[in-house]
């Protein structure tokens, strides 16, 4: 993982236009660790969802209760491990095949944008690829800064002696060729030990990804993206953000607060166990207000039931009254990182929320009231073969990470080649010896 060392997370090389695929995706957050192994076979133009090259069909399905993360990262190395290979392990079954690196997401570490802008001179009277790649590569050399990794390099636009917003420079005559690129990063240590988990269980990561990027790559239809619009994933242990402008990603940010928060506050609120205070959101979680919430009684298990203590009943409202502040506090930081990012003076771009926390109900129109945007809940789109459970927003970062290969032409990435070089992982040799290690 000496990569992570240089300041840049694995990178995958975009897939052919003509070319089928198998593609695993694992989603490891502070609730559930998914993994989707998905086949992408290539397709003609559509008329909705054009940007994607390739159908998607699920054939392998696996998800776990996740131990040893909290807030998206590692915190116990080993139990994170198992839970990882628990996951992989049902979804391989499920597909019939053996899965030897896999596509991840990350929403730990405190995601981040940053803009930054880079310039080479032309070798010769116009615009070549090895110019666009030269000036790239200086681009995300630009970005590099002490304690984060690079997670996506994205070309914002291009400029000629000068001459700025270019989306297509190929050809174009001038002598100095410059790049405007938007940067997300994120804390190295996070991905660094979120890495290791996975390598632990003998798979390589093919390419990491921020949740909430992947997110908006799954639940967004084409005039969302271009128009602008904001997706806001919300995870048990964060809550991340993602801006779309002109179809691509223009800033991201994220902070440690979701639904287990919710969870806990119920939990010392009702005096109840964490597991039923999980169920009891599930079922009854609601941050709207009715006439009959005063009537409406749900009953609380005893704390301790060796005690014979006696269950305890609660109103509906009792639950509002507990689980709304806090909701309303994640909402008032979404607005308040809005206000700040690229979309902050436009009040048109609509909001779209997914991930587990973002299923309770009336959220979304308690956000539109306190983020002043339209609000809509997002589930993945095009995505076939896919069962009934993961077809909801919660599971939204694991569809999209299927979608992703398809995105990765838009970034800069290095060669598969010189990463196994760089990073000593993956390659030939070092298999042998892993398996030389682990065999005698």
């Amino acid at each position: 993982m000496s990569t992570l060392g240089h300041g840049i997370t694995p990178k995958m090389k975009p897939i052919a236009p003509r070319r089928s695929v198998v593609v695993a995706a694992l989603d490891v957050g502070s609730s559930k660790i998914v993994c989707l192994i998905g086949r992408l076979r290539p397709r003609g133009p559509q008329q909705v969802l054009t940007r994607r090259s390739h159908a998607i069909e699920v054939v392998g399905f696996g998800h776990t209760v996740a131990r040893g993360t909290k807030g998206g990262g590692v915190v116990n190395l080993a139990q994170a491990e198992e839970s990882i290979r628990q996951a992989v392990d049902a979804a391989e079954r499920m597909a019939s095949v053996e899965i030897e690196s896999v596509v991840l997401s990350i929403s730990s570490g405190r995601l981040a944008s940053e803009l930054f802008a880079a310039e080479v001179k032309i070798m010769g009277s116009a615009v070549s690829e090895s110019d666009i790649a030269r000036v790239l590569v200086a681009g995300s050399h630009h970005s590099l800064r002490d304690g984060r990794a690079v997670l996506h390099s994205l070309p914002v636009g291009y400029s000629i002696d000068g001459a700025n917003g270019i989306r297509d420079p190929r050809g174009m005559v001038g002598t100095r060729f410059g790049v405007d690129m938007h940067v997300a990063t994120t804390e190295i240590a996070a991905a660094r030990n979120l890495i290791l988990a996975v390598e632990r269980c003998h798979l390589e990561v093919e390419a990491m990804a921020a949740s909430p990027y992947v997110a908006g790559l799954a639940v967004l239809a084409d005039d969302e993206a271009d128009l602008g619009a904001t997706v806001v994933d919300m995870g048990a242990g964060t809550t991340t953000m993602a801006v779309f402008q002109g179809g691509r990603l223009v800033h991201i940010d994220g902070f440690a607060l979701g639904g287990h928060h919710v969870t806990m506050d119920l939990a010392r609120g009702l005096n109840a166990r964490i597991a039923d205070a999980e169920r009891i959101k599930t079922l009854y979680g609601t941050v709207l207000s009715g006439g009959s919430d005063e009537r409406d009684m749900i009953t609380v298990p005893p704390l301790n039931e060796h005690e014979r203590e006696q269950a305890q009943f609660v109103s509906r409202a009792t639950l509002v009254a507990i689980i709304k502040p806090r909701v309303e506090e994640i909402l008032e930081m979404v607005h308040d990182r809005l206000a700040a990012s690229p979309m902050g003076g436009d009040r048109r771009g609509h909001v779209v929320l997914s991930g587990g926390a973002s299923q309770l109900n009336g959220l979304p129109e308690l956000a539109a009231r306190l983020l002043g945007r339209p609000v809509r809940l997002g589930r993945p789109l095009g995505i076939a073969g896919a069962p009934e459970a993961a077809k909801g927003p919660a599971f939204a970062a694991a569809a999209g990470l299927l979608v992703y290969p398809q995105a990765a032409h838009l970034e800069h990435f290095e060669m598969r080649r010189r990463r196994q070089l760089m990073t000593g992982t993956g390659g030939y040799f070092t298999r042998v010896g892993r398996w030389l290690r682990e065999s005698f």
